[in-house]
C-alpha cells in the first residue's frame, strides 16, 4: 500500500522545507529530486497554490505526483493580475475577464466543475466573478449570466 502524501504548494516553488521535507525525511526518499519533480510539474502555476497528491512505495522508494488545478478564484485572480478578490464585491470591482479567459478558466478547471457542459461550466466561473467583485467582458458578471442563459453567446460556448 503506497504512502499517500497531499500537499499545497506554491507553483513552481516547493521546496524541502515544511510542509513537504518533515513529511518526506521518514519515508526515505530523495528530498531534493522529489521537490525538482513537484516543481516541475507545477511550473505554470506560477504564484498560485497547488494541490499536489504524492504516492510513494515504502519499500522501493517509487513515487507518482498527481497535480491538482488551483481553485477557480486563483486562476481568476491570475488572469486580472490581482493578489485577492474585493472585500466589498457588490460596490468595488477589483477587474475585468473577458468571455474567452471564463472560457480558459473552463477548459483548466472542466474535471473539477459540476457543469455537464462548457456553458455551464463557464457559468460556474462567472459566478465566482459575482462574489470576487470581477467584472465579465465589462459587465456585472449577473447581467452577463443572464444573456448566456438567454442564448446571446452559444456560439462561443457550443463545446
Amino acid at each position: 500500500m503506497p504512502e499517500r502524501l497531499e500537499v499545497l504548494v506554491e507553483g513552481g516553488k516547493a521546496t524541502a522545507g515544511p510542509p513537504l521535507g518533515p513529511a518526506l525525511g521518514p519515508l526515505g526518499v530523495n528530498i531534493v529530486q522529489v521537490v525538482k519533480d513537484i516543481n516541475e510539474k507545477t511550473k505554470s502555476f506560477d504564484g498560485m497554490k497547488v494541490p499536489v497528491v504524492l504516492l510513494i512505495d515504502p519499500k522501493t522508494k517509487r513515487y507518482t505526483i498527481e497535480v491538482g488545478t488551483p481553485p477557480v478564484s486563483a486562476l481568476i485572480l491570475k488572469e486580472i493580475g490581482a493578489e485577492k478578490g474585493s472585500g466589498e464585491a457588490g460596490k468595488t470591482m477589483i477587474g475585468n475577464i473577458s468571455l474567452k479567459q471564463a472560457i480558459k478558466i473552463a477548459d483548466i478547471k472542466k474535471d473539477a466543475l459540476q457543469g455537464g457542459d462548457l456553458k455551464k461550466r463557464v457559468m460556474e466561473v462567472i459566478g465566482t466573478c459575482v462574489s470576487m467583485g470581477v467584472t465579465v467582458e465589462g459587465k456585472w458578471p449577473k447581467e452577463i449570466l443572464a444573456e448566456i442563459q438567454a442564448g446571446k453567446y452559444d456560439a462561443a460556448l457550443a463545446a
